[in-house]
């Protein structure tokens, strides 16, 4: 009881699609349309081969019966306009063949594309969707998994909309014409044919709860699979650094392996499947011959009428066989569809809470703020408060875990404060539009992220195209201290840097997600530990070039290093999420604290 519930709950996932039915609705019934005639010229051949058998009969009987002088010249007629009629009634079957090809063609140039519009749209939905989550989500669910869902997932669902629909429709449609058409030839006999057919109805009921159940399997295993493989490829550089790429191989192996158990599994299942639906079918047959061979020979049909069924019961074989075949594609549908679901059904815990255009100056204040991560529930921040007035700089330092990054993270709002208040221009935080709060934050983090494009592109990735001049795209670049390594490349600023920025050093990657956050000019810069990988040199060339830039803007620093961050307005010193110290660099050497003792110790470093 409790699985026919949950297969329930699975079918029901598939009513999301009814929105994207509705609005292909013109096309899809202009499909079903062509279906029905369609079935309706399928329906007239079975009629034109019962008049040819039962007129050739009749013929041949006259032949028969007077060929012999004097009606002999009358014989020769007969023949003459039975080999005629047999002609035309070939001619009329393949005309008949040509316009059911006709309509079948126009069938799936409807209902086919709508399916492939369908999925278009689902597939943007799904990553609209993806672009709104916060980014708790994408640390709860891997990769791969999101992958498969946008890929193997929405094709799968696809298969249903376009052809289990199609067929579903073609079967129905075929089935009340044929049936009817039976009943007023012989009900005696349409009743003996259609027989089996409770079985066969029994047969699939089963059968689909089996495949429902492997199908899910099939599909979880492949999000595995998908999120393995993905892992594999972004850890390369790793796998071959420690040697690993044997042990990775037979982890791939044994993954595969039970993806392949899965799906023998279901393949099982239709392999048993289908055969005993043909010899249901074959049933049918049977006793259509057996039965109309009686009933022929007390009069009550003729012989075109058991060759009639027996083609109306061929005609049946296939749709009827396909119901199992549909019967899988529905039942991975759903099980496709439930997974969409998933995702699609989550809120953004991070919402745009107005459409009204925010005007940003830069103005940033933290009351007494607490974060706790929702998902591990470790307090990164514990009753937090300073402020930064337009134009001034804020540095924070302190060690790995003590919250600096979460700050950076809180101010672009793409988490929420557990307590306190974060205000912006004197507005809270949560009352800002979002789109404007992201738009006037240029953010350097701390993992660079590069696009698989030119360096230009990934540069210019923040702004319009219409602005995305090359002027702006050098000037940005040179004060990133990256322009005189990028001419030196032969394709200089149409360079590929690779998946991930592979291709660059971590210095260069560094500079050219600096390039990227201030071509924007926005309010607010945030450098998230991004001079790490620079020479002290280039650092000041760096921090010398941004002193012109953040004139007027807003700064955070983040760094370990002293020497990023002693040109601030203020420094704060975290400990365990907790302001230990505060002040601008004179302040803090002179307090000799926690600051003076790194910076005492960096010195010594660099000597």
């Amino acid at each position: 009881m409790k699985s026919r519930f949950y297969i329930g709950i699975r079918m029901k996932s598939l009513r999301y699609l009814n929105k994207y039915l509705y609005k292909y609705k013109w096309r899809l019934l202009l499909g079903v349309i062509f279906i029905s005639f369609n079935n309706v010229f399928n329906i007239f051949i079975p009629q034109v081969v019962r008049y040819t058998i039962d007129s050739v009969k009749e013929s041949l009987t006259t032949y028969y019966l007077f060929d012999q002088d004097p009606f002999s010249e009358f014989a020769n007629d007969v023949a003459s306009t039975t080999g005629k009629l047999a002609l035309i009634a070939g001619g009329s079957i393949i005309a008949l063949a040509v316009l059911k090809g006709i309509f079948l063609f126009l069938t799936r140039q409807t209902i086919i594309i709508v399916s492939r519009l369908i999925e278009f749209d689902l597939k943007n939905e799904i990553f609209d969707q993806y672009q709104a989550l916060s980014l708790s989500f994408y640390k709860r669910n891997k990769t791969g998994d999101l992958m498969n869902r946008i890929s193997d997932d929405v094709s799968k669902v696809r298969m249903y909309i376009g052809p289990a629909i199609m067929y579903t429709t073609n079967l129905t449609l075929l089935f009340v014409l044929v049936i009817s058409t039976m009943l007023k030839v012989n009900t005696e006999l349409t009743l003996y044919v259609l027989l089996p057919l409770p079985l066969l109805s029994f047969l699939i009921y089963y059968v689909s709860n089996i495949i429902n159940k492997k199908s899910d399997k099939v599909q979880k295993q492949l999000s595995n699979l998908s999120s393995f493989t993905q892992e594999a490829f972004s850890g390369i550089r790793v796998l071959k650094a420690y040697n690993r790429e044997k042990d990775s191989l037979n982890s791939l192996e044994r993954e595969c392996e039970n993806y392949k158990e899965l799906n023998l599994n279901l393949v099982r299942v239709n392999a048993v499947f289908h055969p005993l639906m043909l010899l249901l079918i074959g049933v049918s047959t049977t006793l259509t011959i057996y039965i109309g061979g009686i009933l022929a020979m007390q009069g009550k049909i003729t012989i075109g009428n058991i060759a009639e069924f027996v083609i109306y019961v061929n005609m049946l074989t296939w749709p009827i066989a396909a119901v199992g075949w549909v019967t899988s594609l529905v039942q991975r549908a759903a099980a496709s569809q439930t997974r969409i679901n998933e995702f699609l059904n989550l809120k953004p815990e991070i919402a745009n809470p107005t459409s009204v255009k925010t005007k940003i100056k830069g103005n940033i204040e933290f009351k007494n703020v607490t974060f706790d991560y929702p998902d591990s529930g470790i307090r990164a921040l514990d009753h937090v408060s300073f402020s930064v007035k337009q134009g001034k700089s804020l540095a924070i330092m302190g060690r790995t875990g003590s919250g600096k990054s979460t700050i950076a993270n809180l101010i672009g709002r793409l988490y929420d404060v557990t307590e306190g208040q974060i205000l912006i221009d004197n507005c809270r935080i949560d009352e800002i539009n979002l789109n404007d709060l992201h738009s006037n934050i240029g953010y350097v983090p701390q993992e660079v992220f590069l696009f698989s494009e030119t360096i230009a592109n990934n540069i210019s990735f923040g702004l319009n195209q219409d602005l995305a001049s090359k002027n702006i795209i050098e000037e940005a670049a040179k004060n990133a201290a990256i322009h005189s390594n990028i001419i030196e490349f032969p394709e200089q600023f149409e360079t590929l840097v690779g998946e991930r920025g592979v291709t660059l050093s971590g210095g260069q990657k560094q500079r050219i997600s600096i390039a990227r956050a201030i071509v924007r000019q926005p309010q607010i810069l945030i450098f998230d530990d991004c001079l790490s990988s620079v020479d002290t040199e280039t650092e000041e060339e760096i921090l010398d070039n941004l002193k012109i830039i953040m004139q007027n803007k807003t700064s955070i620093i983040i760094s370990h290093r002293v020497s990023s961050v002693k040109y601030a307005d203020h420094i704060l010193i975290l400990e365990e999420g907790k302001i230990v110290e505060e002040g601008n660099h004179a302040f803090l050497i002179d307090k000799k604290g926690i600051y003076f003792d790194l910076f005492k110790k960096q010195q010594l470093d660099n000597t």
